[in-house]
């Protein structure tokens, strides 16, 4: 099996910083893949700030990384792009993935700069089912004692307070906080639905609940799509 480091940096706003800071400085042989270009489809309306890239589309840029059959997978990143690498590649059948605790400060050996000649692959995606829920199914079920939804923003967002990111501040009624910069508190029995602002950070809370021995489903459109819809808005 071959190894594939794959760089997952990223900004929030500043939509070019992920590469700068892969030439700058990247664990020789990685591979870069961006947020918006590579692990998102901004073309998608209505579905939130970073839709999920369908089949064909995260297939293309999976084989320009370098992964396919017999590449193990090897992500690093920021605010979240690692694990959200990590969740689309078992999303799409790849389970052969880790995340590189610490990221690229945690590489003890030393940096390459510039741009990598990777050896591309051949990517087959095999979508696996079950794994998200949409705002639809969501809003009906929000009654429903069986779900536990998880908001991964961090604790102001949640309760509602005024912020530069959020069009309409708040949160979806009954969901309980666990910031995605925080340890993951313990949380109850049931279904988990996992959200944030556009679905990146939430993916390592899904990282961090799968690593404990438990799966959650992505709300993908995550508060980006909510708060656009006409649905019930919770705060304090």
């Amino acid at each position: 099996m071959r190894y594939q480091f794959v760089d997952c940096r990223w900004e929030l706003g500043e939509r070019e910083r992920g590469r700068e800071l892969y030439r700058a400085g990247h664990i020789p042989g990685a591979s870069f893949l961006d947020i918006d270009d590579d692990l998102s489809d901004l073309s998608i309306s209505n579905a939130g700030r970073h839709p999920l890239p369908g089949a064909a589309r995260f297939a293309a840029a999976a084989g320009r990384a370098g992964i396919g059959a017999g590449v193990f997978v090897v992500a690093y990143g920021t605010m979240g792009g690692a694990e959200r690498l990590w969740w689309l590649l078992r999303h799409f059948g790849h389970d052969d993935c880790a995340v590189l605790a610490g990221g690229v400060d945690a590489w003890l050996g030393p940096l390459a700069t510039g741009e990598e000649r990777v050896q591309p692959a051949v990517f087959e995606p095999r979508l696996r089912g079950g794994d998200t829920i949409d705002a639809d199914e969501l809003a009906n079920r929000l009654d429903d004692p069986a779900l536990v939804i998880v908001d991964a923003r961090p604790r102001s967002r949640w309760r509602g307070e005024p912020n530069p990111i959020d069009n309409v501040p708040g949160r979806i009624p009954g969901a309980r906080n666990a910031p995605w910069s925080e340890s993951l508190p313990e949380l109850p029995d049931g279904e988990l639905v996992v959200y944030c602002g556009s679905g990146v950070t939430s993916c390592l809370t899904l990282h961090r609940l799968s690593l404990a021995g438990r799966e959650g489903r992505l709300y993908a459109g995550s508060w980006s799509d909510w708060e656009t819809r006409d649905l019930p808005v919770e705060r304090g």
